[in-house]
């Protein structure tokens, strides 16, 4: 019952269940675009190529997003994002219903996707302060991390095998472009805000070297964004073309195998925040953030060793609960720890600096796979992450400063 405190709040209960409804579109899309790129192309080079295109768009707006945030209402940020992904699922889906989809409109409309992220993400980092009081920050988190996987990774995968079954490819992704609608429709139903703050009048390149400072200054934040990045290189490319492409092409299993794999992640990430929420902070968070999430990264192990279907769904099910303990502890530091007047801007720097090295995921796993097969690459993948993470924990100096451990023990977030 802690966890719902937050949707009292009538602003963040309109942004939350807009969200939660475009979060199961995202879970349908997560079987319907691999599915569609299989159909046309069963190489994992294709599926990294298009996976480059979402990640070079959305590394190229998440600065923009990020300033944007802070100059203005960060509804209205949301609100072009969601129309920029609606535009660019509508289009594929009309495509791939007319049997006119191809791989470069495909590797396109990635790219646009791409850019809806990008602006997205850090107005959506940075909002929750507007929306709920501090003290129940932990919670809105907790919730929305909670409840974020049961959408896109237990009943949008549900959903995603289901559709591309009944409605085929184009029609999934034409389902997920009506989960966009919904959102928008909370979106503009929510009261328009104008900033905590006076909007800066400095030009862009001199609020991006303010954000620039305030991390650098911060060892916990840069650390760790340098750590997501590792973390993200050996991770991200490796599970959304491996696996899928484990599924389909040597286990032989179907898209809705695939969305019980995804399934599974979602319901142990859940169990994991929904835990996360009910305790509260750590009194170490950063020690603890690091180890839940070098630990996470070992999943790929599991995905690399799995044999059948039921064992992938046993590592994707570990890694789900693992992940789900330290995602809300982050976006909680987050908000609590960076001046209102920067979160737009370090948010965005936030995702900017995680997935900086997404792309070269992207396009190395494809030929890494080809030269020593998937499965080493998965293994690999778990491993170099794992050490990784807990190498930098261990090796920068001040990282797990007695300060951060007082202020938690002292019940401050």
């Amino acid at each position: 019952m802690r966890l719902l405190a937050p949707l009292r709040e009538r602003d963040f209960a309109l942004l939350f269940g807009g969200t939660l409804v475009s979060l199961l579109g995202d879970g349908i899309y997560l079987v319907a675009l691999p599915f569609a790129v299989l159909a046309i192309s069963d190489s994992p080079a294709t599926l990294s190529l298009v996976g480059v295109a979402w990640s070079v768009g959305m590394l190229g707006f998440l600065l923009v997003g990020g300033v944007l945030s802070d100059r203005g209402d960060k509804r209205r940020i949301l609100l072009l994002a969601d129309v920029v992904r609606l535009v660019a699922l509508g289009v594929a889906g009309t495509l791939a219903l007319s049997a006119s989809l191809e791989v470069w409109h495909l590797v396109g409309l990635g790219l646009v996707y791409g850019i809806g992220e990008g602006l997205s993400g850090p107005a959506m980092g940075s909002i929750l302060p507007e929306l709920v009081p501090e003290t129940a920050l932990v919670q809105a988190n907790a919730l929305e991390r909670s409840l974020r996987p049961v959408a896109m990774r237990l009943i949008g995968p549900a959903l995603g095998g289901l559709a591309v079954a009944v409605l085929g490819t184009g029609g999934a992704l034409l389902v997920d472009a009506g989960t966009f609608a919904v959102s928008i429709a909370c979106l503009l139903a929510m009261r328009a805000r104008s900033p905590l703050h006076a909007p800066s009048g400095e030009p862009l390149r001199a609020q991006l070297r303010e954000a620039t400072t305030f991390v650098r200054s911060q060892t916990w934040l840069w650390a760790t964004l340098l750590t997501a990045a590792l973390g993200l290189l050996a991770f991200l490319g490796p599970v959304e073309v491996l696996l899928p492409f484990r599924v389909k092409e040597q286990l032989g299993a179907s898209a809705g195998s695939f969305g019980i794999v995804l399934a599974a992640l979602g319901l142990g990430s859940t169990i994991g925040s929904m835990s996360l929420g009910h305790a509260g902070l750590p009194r170490r968070p950063i020690t603890f953030l690091y180890w839940v999430w070098g630990v996470a990264t070992l999943g790929l192990c599991g995905y690399a060793l799995a044999n059948s279907v039921w064992q992938l769904v046993l590592a994707g099910f570990g890694f789900g609960v693992l992940s789900g303990l330290g995602d809300p502890v982050w976006s909680t530091l987050m908000q609590t720890r960076v001046p209102p007047a920067l979160r737009g801007r370090v948010s965005s720097m936030d995702w900017l600096v995680s997935v900086g090295l997404t792309p070269f995921s992207f396009a190395l796993v494809g030929p890494v796979a080809a030269l020593v097969g998937a499965q080493t690459t998965l293994m690999a993948g778990g491993l170099l992450g794992f050490g990784a993470t807990i190498a930098i924990l261990y090796l920068v100096p001040g990282l797990r400063e007695p300060r951060i451990r007082a202020r938690a023990a002292a019940g401050r977030p």
